[in-house]
């Protein structure tokens, strides 16, 4: 596992943390006109970033190696992203920053958070404790649905994945 540390995205990182989201989303194979469709729904946003709503995962380097965005509404926030680089899956970035996310989510007054995953991640959110609720539609290509998870952010350990 590599040394991660997490931390609020700064003013004027939103480009290279969008180029972050397109090489994670790419990674699962998807064609180039996918992803052209999803292109402004993994855009990193500069009032998201204003409102201290994104987290960054940085390596010993300093390097950006992960990024994730959450979106309070009440009792509820949205994990809007949550994207690890390429090269960085599998070193515990993602789970890091799914952490810190619930974290960011509690501290906003939120209970439960709501997750529309990508297929390739929906075994993630489960190991991580989320429960499958539905399929949902896609916020980026219409008549595609996805599978959507809720995180109870009153009864998690997130060291674990497991109930506390």
């Amino acid at each position: 596992m590599t040394k991660v540390s997490i931390r609020l995205a700064a003013a004027g990182e939103e480009a290279g943390l969008t180029a972050l989201c397109l090489r994670s989303k790419a990674h699962w194979g998807y064609d180039r006109a996918f992803m052209a469709q999803c292109m402004s729904s993994l855009a990193v946003s500069v009032d998201d970033v204003a409102a201290g709503r994104v987290l960054v995962a940085v390596d010993q380097a300093g390097r950006a190696v992960g990024m994730a965005c959450v979106r309070p509404d009440g009792e509820v926030a949205d994990l809007d992203a949550l994207f690890v680089d390429p090269p960085a899956i599998g070193g515990g970035a993602g789970r890091r920053l799914f952490a810190a996310a619930a974290a960011l989510a509690r501290g906003l007054g939120a209970r439960r958070l709501t997750i529309l995953a990508d297929p390739h991640a929906a075994a993630f959110y489960e190991r991580l404790g989320a429960r499958f609720l539905r399929n949902a539609p896609s916020d980026a290509i219409p008549g595609r649905t996805l599978p959507l998870y809720e995180y109870d952010l009153t009864h998690q350990n997130l060291t674990s994945g497991t109930a506390a």
